[in-house]
């Protein structure tokens, strides 16, 4: 049997190769999938939800979140490739970022890293909450390219699962040193790389599978070979991904010089003490017995309104401009939104699931 060789979504091949396979799966509906998680009964990973077409509305938050946001996340793109290829230098950069939210920040990256004259390559693999990485796809990655030039990539961080995650995955191929982790925001300080440590509107991350190649959420499979997915051809009409990445790039490649990006341990430190504080009190004040029903900044927030069963949405501020369409969403949903203050902070956004059992 030859070598799986992997897709490229509705990605350019240079951009990305999701090491994945594609597959068909039922749907569950949303409700019934958070009965059967939170009961124990199926893990998150075993199952999937449609995705729908984002409203019109919805369209045009993301773009007025994109017009907004386009001059920072360039600058913060440019400053995370100079800052990787300072860390690395004179070495090629393997690109593994996870799918899907890690997938925009890693086309963008890549791309940067190439006009900076770095040998790099990007791949999309599957981590999975409780279940690991895929080993199977790191194989195949370890085939082609030596194991220390990886960095591991993710868009953000929100409360620290996947971080911890690839910490047990991988903690042990890392002995001596910090596992080698990139995101454009991390409000927890847990990230080896950030561009900064604020909770603000990501662009790519109020869009689902139309700004992520067209894939879903990664599947598990119990097989010894890859982990899955399914390729939404159905939003094929709505997909921005391409364009989000040329508009975003080309933006980039007009700037001018900028600063060498610092992402300093007494930082990292301050974010880290803070974020845990505000988690904890939300634990303790809601006697939430499942942290995972937390869903901690803007990004994760909003998704888990769009693919989850929300019970309530606390904000700061209500007219801050980052939380527009998490206002949207929860007024058209009939989703309760409170505004609680700079207690949330470094959070400006914070979904807690809907308890089913």
């Amino acid at each position: 049997m030859s070598a799986p060789q992997g897709f490229h979504g509705s990605y350019p091949a240079d951009d990305v190769t999701f090491l994945l396979r594609l597959t068909e799966m039922e749907a569950t509906p949303v409700e019934e999938k958070e009965r059967l998680i939170q009961s124990g009964q199926r893990h998150y990973s075993k199952m999937i939800s449609t995705e729908s077409a984002p409203s019109v509305e919805h369209q045009a938050l993301y773009q007025q979140a994109l017009a907004d946001g386009l001059h920072r996340l360039a600058s913060e793109v440019q400053q995370l490739a100079m800052a990787l290829q300072q860390r690395r230098p004179a070495r090629p950069i393997v690109l593994v970022s996870f799918v899907r939210a890690g997938v925009p920040l890693g086309v963008l990256l890549v791309r940067a890293l190439r006009e900076l004259g770095v040998d790099s390559v990007h791949y999309g693999i599957s981590i999975i909450r409780d279940k690991g990485i895929d080993q199977a796809a790191l194989d195949w990655i370890e085939q082609r390219h030596a194991f220390a030039d990886i960095v591991w990539v993710d868009g953000w961080v929100g409360k620290g699962a996947i971080h911890t995650q690839l910490q047990a995955s991988l903690g042990e191929r890392y002995p001596a040193q910090e596992i080698p982790f990139a995101v454009l925001a991390d409000p927890t300080g847990k990230a080896w790389l950030s561009a900064s440590g604020d909770d603000w509107l990501i662009p790519f991350g109020i869009l689902g599978a139309t700004v992520s190649g067209l894939v879903s959420r990664s599947i598990l499979t119990r097989d010894g070979g890859w982990h899955a997915c399914v390729s939404y051809q159905h939003l094929t009409a709505h997909d921005v991904s391409q364009a989000f990445a040329d508009e975003v790039d080309s933006y980039r490649r007009a700037l001018p010089a900028l600063p060498v990006l610092e992402w300093l341990p007494a930082q990292r430190q301050a974010l880290q003490t803070a974020s845990h504080t505000t988690i904890q009190r939300l634990v303790d004040t809601y006697q939430i017995s499942n942290i995972n029903r937390l869903k901690p900044g803007i990004a994760e927030a909003t998704r888990a309104v769009m693919r989850r069963v929300p019970e309530h949405i606390m904000v700061q501020r209500l007219d801050d401009p980052n939380i527009r369409l998490l206002r949207h969403l929860a007024e058209s949903r009939g989703i309760p939104l409170q505004a609680v203050g700079d207690g949330l902070a470094p959070y400006r956004a914070i979904t807690i699931i809907k308890k089913t059992t």
